[in-house]
């Protein structure tokens, strides 16, 4: 039996809902699975810039986030924050960087790959623990950011005060 997976905080439907509710029902039902598979984590959420974002830790901390959760204007990212370190066979995993990893999810039938279970049971088991009380579970939201990069057309809400993002070409990546 699958464990009962606590109600969406309230911002985070709000968040969310920016994106309309394709993007943000699947958004969610991603949230679900992690938590199915990790029921006893702490969900932090964030409204960035180009994302609403959750990451998923065991201790509360971020830096302990062993998952996090990207919603973007056509896909949900499923992020590994050490997905260099799990063992991926199928080679199904995004990125190149030293250590984060991802999958795109587009529709309920990539969520439904069972390889996407693995992966999240792979990096839970790998994730820090807490020494001693557990932290406080549930949902904590961690930071809204007062400029925001939404999609067209998505009536995005700025907050009180502050100006939408300035018109600009893209910057070309600067050689290091």
């Amino acid at each position: 039996m699958k464990p009962r997976v606590p109600a969406a905080n309230p911002k985070h439907l709000e968040f969310l809902s920016a994106y309309g509710p394709a993007i943000s029902d699947l958004a969610i039902r991603v949230r679900s699975v992690v938590l199915e598979e990790a029921p006893e984590s702490v969900e932090l959420i964030y409204d960035a810039y180009n994302a609403v974002a959750s990451g998923y830790s065991f201790t509360g901390r971020p830096g302990d986030a062993f998952i996090h959760i990207a919603a973007y204007a056509h896909w949900v990212n499923l992020g590994f924050n050490r997905g260099s370190k799990l063992e991926d066979p199928e080679r199904l995993l995004q990125g190149s960087g030293n250590w984060v990893r991802h999958i795109r999810i587009s529709s309920e039938a990539d969520l439904a790959r069972p390889a996407v279970r693995a992966f999240i049971r792979q990096a839970a088991a790998r994730a820090p623990r807490p020494e001693g009380a557990r932290p406080p579970g549930g949902s904590v939201v961690r930071a809204i950011y007062p400029r925001k990069r939404r999609p067209a057309g998505a009536g995005v809400r700025q907050e009180a005060g502050s100006a939408p993002p300035p018109a600009r070409a893209r910057a070309k990546p600067s050689s290091l």
